[in-house]
């Protein structure tokens, strides 16, 4: 690797009497490269979700704060793996000093790879891969928490009664640790015994949920949503067709949540929705009480310290840090309502408005 020299090296360089050197070099001199911008590339999983468009927006005020040149580039839906991959080639082609990415599947392992080997540090926004090994660091909520959180407080506001549940995740067809987290975390806060916490939907249906007072609970199915609204709202009517009793509704997020309420509401129906995100739009959800909590999390913040982490690796070799006993950086998760119940911590929507993006 070539030497970058500071601008006291520079001048020390000068007082030696070598400044005639540095003034004749060309454009690929030391001097060049010392001036040169660090280059990383932010690669989402599409750019119509607030979630992703408060990313990008953490990601760029960090990157400008640092002078560093950001592309930023996105599939256009949960399913565009081949956009990944391409994002992520283009980014070898230019020789960014590396990448922030949102791993839509297993499908654009390969390519961040392929990065790595290159050269480039790879970082994990929101999704962890797995194995975490797959990137440099990931900064993330730690998801299968937030999924805890909404579980138990849905179980102590049942208060005993039977949940008849829909499940609203992003597939069916592929794993992914935003979505299993989620789904099986919820379900482990209700007391709901998993089988396998790594593959959604092999849990037994029926059977005795034991957070708060527990009681009966039947799961009506699992509906793939790609976490959006649209999604949601067929989903939950999908699932409303099995079971027109349906009273508790898992989410993956809020927009899929924004669609559930949306055909119940069609249907004349009413359940309990709980939810992960804590933008703004769905803390104004929660305040209206159309979702009942969801578990907030920190986009900005990810993108932010991800950003911060590719400078400091290239320009001052320091390796960012995971957080104790878990294999990610861990950027927070806080649970939302006006509907607190006893034992499990929460604060209310003013709270989670005056922290909301979107």
């Amino acid at each position: 690797m070539k030497k970058v020299f500071t601008p006291r090296a520079m001048t020390a360089i000068a007082l030696a009497g070598v400044a005639a050197l540095l003034l004749t070099a060309g454009p690929t001199s030391q001097a060049t490269a010392a001036t040169k911008k660090v280059g990383v590339s932010l690669i989402l999983k599409n750019l119509t979700n607030p979630f992703f468009i408060a990313m990008t927006k953490g990601a760029k005020a960090k990157a400008k704060s640092l002078g560093m040149n950001l592309s930023v580039a996105a599939g256009k839906d949960e399913t565009d793996d081949a956009a990944q991959v391409s994002a992520i080639e283009n980014a070898i082609s230019k020789k960014d000093a590396g990448i922030l990415i949102t791993p839509i599947s297993p499908g654009v392992y390969s390519a961040i790879t392929k990065a790595r080997k290159a050269g480039l540090y790879v970082i994990a926004l929101d999704t962890p891969t797995d194995p975490a090994s797959i990137v440099d660091i990931t900064y993330a909520t730690d998801n299968c928490k937030a999924g805890n959180m909404i579980g138990q407080w849905a179980a102590h506001k049942l208060n005993g009664k039977k949940a008849v549940i829909a499940l609203l995740d992003i597939f069916n067809d592929k794993s992914v640790t935003t979505d299993y987290c989620r789904d099986n975390g919820f379900l482990a806060g209700m007391g709901i015994p998993l089988n396998d916490p790594k593959i959604i939907g092999d849990e037994v249906k029926t059977g005795k949920y034991t957070s708060g007072k527990g009681g009966d609970y039947e799961i009506v199915g699992n509906v793939a949503t790609l976490g959006a609204e649209e999604g949601g709202r067929t989903g939950m009517e999908t699932l409303l067709a099995k079971n027109p009793d349906i009273n508790l509704v898992y989410t993956i997020n809020e927009p899929a949540a924004s669609g559930a309420n949306a055909a119940l509401k069609a249907a004349g129906k009413t359940a309990l929705i709980v939810s992960v995100d804590g933008g703004r739009a769905g803390v104004e959800n929660v305040k209206a009480g159309i979702i009942g909590a969801t578990s907030q999390q920190y986009p900005l913040l990810m993108a932010s310290l991800g950003v911060q982490s590719i400078f400091d690796k290239i320009t001052k070799k320091i390796t960012p840090k995971r957080s104790p006993g878990l294999d990610f950086f861990n950027t927070g998760e806080i649970l939302i309502t006006d509907d607190p119940q006893a034992g499990v911590p929460s604060k209310p929507t003013s709270y989670g408005l005056a922290n909301a993006w979107g």
